[in-house]
């Protein structure tokens, strides 16, 4: 009896920790030390680039800082863009907002990749 008691507990507290480590919120200068982390960002969006002439249609946004020195890049698919219900690097440029989503790295910068326009939230 003591075991099972001890196992729930065990897994309620490791289910807690991991939901907690879900909801952090950070800036974008944070970002680097989060890598594999679901995460809130939140910071001043500084502009960004769709390349609709690129086979996938990227769209970039800066995080933090113009490029080249942001601190984080939002990716966001063509495919994925095409459900939005805005032009992402012009709406969002110069606003603060809050991103939801887990940090990867690309050539050593992090990024979060969007898959919904919910993700991102303007302040």
């Amino acid at each position: 009896m003591k075991k099972a008691l001890y196992l729930i507990v065990t897994l309620f507290l490791s289910t807690v920790s991991i939901h907690a480590k879900a909801q952090a919120k950070i800036t974008a200068a944070e970002a680097s030390k989060h890598v594999g982390d679901s995460v809130i960002v939140c910071d001043k969006a500084y502009g960004g680039i769709y390349l609709d002439k690129s086979k996938d249609g990227f769209t970039f946004i800066n995080i933090g800082a113009k490029y080249p020195d942001q601190k984080l890049t939002l990716v966001i698919k063509g495919d994925v863009r095409k459900t939005f219900s805005f032009m992402p690097e012009k709406v969002l440029s110069d606003k603060n907002i809050c991103v939801k989503g887990k940090i990867t790295e690309y050539k050593g910068k992090p990024q979060i990749m969007i898959d919904n326009e919910d993700q991102i939230e303007i302040r």
